[in-house]
């Protein structure tokens, strides 16, 4: 296959040309509560060929793998249509690797039959919850094979594996409706979905419980974030702001992204990274053959990185961070994040409730909007703190405020970092892509809360 494709890309009149091939499986099983929707498996082959000439992109996909030279010559015609000026693409060293992918109990060593009878366990549990009127169970696991050959001499075989699951449940009563939602995932390891039983039961009981839940006073409060709504926070508000594509094309958020900018204390690291092993997120290289990294997004409080294409860097005069990412062949790679996270402080989650007098802890989240640097989210789950302590539970609360305000208002950073690795991110109308978000525990002070 090396060959047959670096034939391929020879003799085109092109600044650069990349192919991609992909071979996957999957599973998808969908419930609405008693209702199976969807249960299935699919496989699919195809590719995609991308062209740059003159700044200009062309780009074509196919399910047909013949006459690979047609499709690139396609490819760079169109690019060839559109492109005015100097391409601006920064310099790689081209890779040749092999990426085998493994874990500990495979989905495809599964069969479709087991996966349908556990989640038929964990619906009859959480449906025979009395007050509970519905459910949603979403489950999906993937196996692709990833060909990726570029004009500069790169080869790379990548095999991915990746799994989710989503369990809501809905509580309704007089009119009200409330509902609690359990996301998980991992890089293909069937375990981590296992022995759910008792999380389902008591997400089911939780979601009863929030029916009689008084409701929060809104206003402004010292707020303590769970790890999961802590790492919503880092990506949605603050990570899809670093994605350079994002910035480049806007004008007021390069004015508010400026590197060296201060945006927190000494105690406030963000980190994206598809080198940080074992996550949803990871990999060795990305959907253009670049290695996959480290990136301290936020070091110490100031802005320190943001995350890059080979074209992002060119164009911003900054290093490529590999984080050009496709959803599958049908797709071309744009900036995304991969595994995005506050880094832990030294704070334990007693003493960050200590010292409050009144507050408000919240968890999980099931919603929100952004628009640039303006947040609003959902709580799927709040709680008063009274005197240092967690008292009653309260119905689902919003958050919402300026993210870059927010990020200076955090005052303690927990040690107790978690990363949630279920649910994927959309952009550019590709979703889900697999990716993780986390957090310690951290406390926010002056924080807008929507209420009564």
């Amino acid at each position: 296959m090396q060959d047959e494709l670096g034939d391929a890309l020879k003799g085109h009149s092109a600044d650069y040309i990349e192919i991609r091939l992909e071979e996957s499986q999957a599973t998808r099983i969908v419930y609405r509560g008693e209702r199976l929707e969807e249960i299935g498996k699919t496989s699919s082959l195809g590719g995609n060929v991308r062209a740059l000439v003159k700044d200009g992109w062309g780009f074509v996909s196919f399910n047909d793998v013949a006459k690979l030279q047609d499709k690139i010559e396609l490819a760079v015609e169109q690019a060839r249509l559109v492109g005015k000026e100097n391409s601006k693409f920064s310099p790689t060293e081209p890779i040749v690797d092999a990426v085998t992918a493994e874990a500990k109990k495979e989905p495809a060593t599964v069969p479709l039959a087991s996966k349908k009878q556990l989640l038929n366990e964990y619906n009859d549990i959480i449906l025979s919850t009395p007050k509970i009127q519905t459910s949603n169970i979403g489950y999906h696991d993937s196996q692709r094979k990833i060909t990726f050959a570029n004009s500069e001499g790169a080869y790379i075989e990548q095999n991915k594996l990746d799994l989710s699951l989503r369990l809501t449940a809905i509580a309704t009563e007089d009119g009200q409706v409330q509902q609690i939602g359990l996301s998980l995932g991992s890089q293909g390891d069937f375990s981590t979905i296992e022995g759910l039983q008792d999380q389902a039961r008591e997400m089911a009981q939780r979601a009863v419980r929030l029916l009689s839940a008084p409701q929060a006073k809104g206003g402004e409060y010292t707020v303590v974030l769970d790890p999961v709504l802590a790492g919503v926070f880092a990506h949605e508000a603050f990570g899809h702001l670093s994605e350079a594509d994002f910035v480049y094309e806007n004008k007021r958020l390069q004015d508010i992204m400026v590197l060296g900018r201060k945006f927190g204390s000494k105690h406030l690291n963000i980190v994206d990274g598809a080198a940080v092993p074992g996550l949803r997120g990871s990999y060795k290289y990305d959907d253009e053959g670049v290695p996959g990294t480290k990136t301290y997004l936020i070091r110490e409080g100031i802005l320190e990185n943001r995350l890059h294409s080979r074209e992002t860097a060119a164009k911003m005069g900054e290093k490529p961070t590999g984080n050009a990412r496709a959803l599958n062949y049908r797709f071309p790679p744009i900036v995304r994040m991969t595994n995005t996270f506050i880094e832990p402080g030294s704070v334990s989650f007693e003493d960050m409730l200590g010292d409050i007098k009144e507050g408000i802890y919240v968890k999980d989240w099931y919603g929100g909007t952004t628009s640039l640097e303006m947040f609003t989210f959902s709580a799927a789950e709040a709680y008063t703190i009274r005197n240092g302590k967690l008292a009653e539970l309260l119905r689902p609360v919003t958050l919402s405020g300026n993210v870059f305000t927010t990020l200076g208002n955090i005052d303690a950073i927990g040690n107790d970092l978690q990363m949630n690795q279920g649910g994927g991110c959309g952009k550019g109308g590709q979703s889900p892509l697999p990716v993780s978000n986390g957090s310690p525990h951290i406390r926010i002070r002056r924080c807008i809360v929507g209420g009564n």
